[in-house]
């Protein structure tokens, strides 16, 4: 994994592992099985500043790149990815604001945000508006001075705990040209929440709805300008991608690392199973998957870092390889566990429940293979 990583890079990835192996590893499956949201140790990875990956230093986050932000991303899921997953989601909405706030809008959110003494949620998709996400119907209308919002957002990370959160609302015609983004305050009038919802997977962060009954934000609350918020939600998910991406590399390599000790400790034919040349060749197959989805990963990064007209692209490749290898990895990993990989207590299980939804949110994986797919017919014609 820290092939060809600057000094910095490698010091960034040594800290941030030894903040999963210490605080997320040990309490993965207890969170997962009680269903606890750690907001502690959310605010210690604040602390490391993990609460503002992305965000300038002068707006009080930390100014690493996107290919630092992999590196970060990948290790914390080597602890928990459902808790690496919400990072990634929080981290989304702190450098949307940072990138299309006004100064006074930075000042206000982003501090909170850094320090998640406020925890951020992104909220586009709606129960009739997931992959077809221009088609949403969340409507924010003018009234004076101010915007009243009306709507419903389905399956929202760290709804009802999170305060801040961006909503994507239609301002005008249909389509994408018609809709705004907003920053909504949990405490706003006209806010609620739906139930947590009971999920395969990620049940170390709530899922629910947002539910926006007349919500009346003022003008400055807007972010960017009228029209502008398909734009903004779909530059945000260019990154939110490769997090993602990484959290599945994450989740992937640390299932195999248990795969290559179990195999080595556990006998079977009078041999340990290591010793078996076809299991070998799995370990091998997995191994290399592994490193050929890190590899897309990091080019699609740096295209992003370097604003390459390619990135968008890029990254959609990297979400869709990189999640369907990480969801494959992790499987056969409980495949090599055995009946013991079906146990709650050996953390596998979790971790294929886990990457499953990392196939589906930040944009389906067949979304991906369409702006995959419109980028090469494009470029064709």
């Amino acid at each position: 994994m820290t092939t060809s990583l600057t000094e910095d890079q490698l010091a960034i990835v040594e800290t941030t592992l030894d903040f999963a192996q210490e605080h997320l590893a040990p309490h993965a499956v207890a969170w997962d099985q009680d269903k606890h949201f750690p907001i502690d140790v959310l605010r210690k990875a604040a602390g490391l500043g993990l609460g503002g990956v992305y965000v300038k230093e002068e707006s009080g986050g930390s100014g690493l790149t996107r290919s630092d932000g992999v590196l970060v991303f990948e290790v914390l899921a080597t602890g928990c990815p459902s808790i690496a997953g919400y990072l990634s989601i929080h981290n989304m909405v702190a450098w949307m604001i940072d990138r299309y706030g006004s100064d006074a809008q930075r000042a206000r959110w982003l501090p909170a945000l850094c320090s998640m003494d406020a925890l951020g949620s992104y909220c586009l998709t709606e129960p009739g508006a997931g992959s077809d996400a221009a088609a949403l119907r969340t409507r924010a209308v003018r009234d004076g001075d101010h915007y009243v919002l009306s709507g419903v957002k389905q399956f929202i990370s760290g709804a009802g705990t999170s305060q801040v959160y961006i909503v994507m609302a239609r301002t005008g015609e249909d389509g994408p040209r018609g809709i705004s983004a907003f920053v909504v305050e949990r405490d706003d009038p006209g806010l609620s929440f739906g139930p947590n919802e009971k999920k395969m997977g990620w049940n170390a962060q709530p899922t629910r709805q947002v539910i926006l009954d007349g919500v009346r934000v003022p003008g400055d609350r807007r972010l960017g300008a009228e029209g502008d918020g398909f734009r903004i939600a779909m530059s945000g998910l260019n990154g939110g991608r490769l997090g993602i991406a990484a959290c599945s590399l994450g989740g992937a390599q640390s299932a195999l690392d248990r795969s290559g000790a179990y195999l080595a400790d556990r006998e079977a034919f009078g041999a340990p199973l290591l010793d078996s040349s076809s299991l070998q060749f799995r370990l091998a197959d997995m191994a290399t998957e592994l490193a050929a989805a890190r590899a897309l990963v990091r080019q699609a990064a740096a295209a992003l870092d370097r604003n390459d007209p390619q990135a968008p692209q890029l990254c959609a490749m990297a979400k869709r390889f990189a999640t369907d290898t990480g969801f494959s990895v992790a499987d056969q990993a409980l495949q090599l566990h055995g009946g013991y990989g079906y146990l709650s207590e050996y953390g596998i299980e979790k971790i294929v429940r886990d990457l499953r939804v990392h196939q589906i949110l930040e944009g389906t994986n067949e979304i991906m293979r369409l702006i995959v797919a419109r980028g090469l017919t494009g470029a064709a014609r």
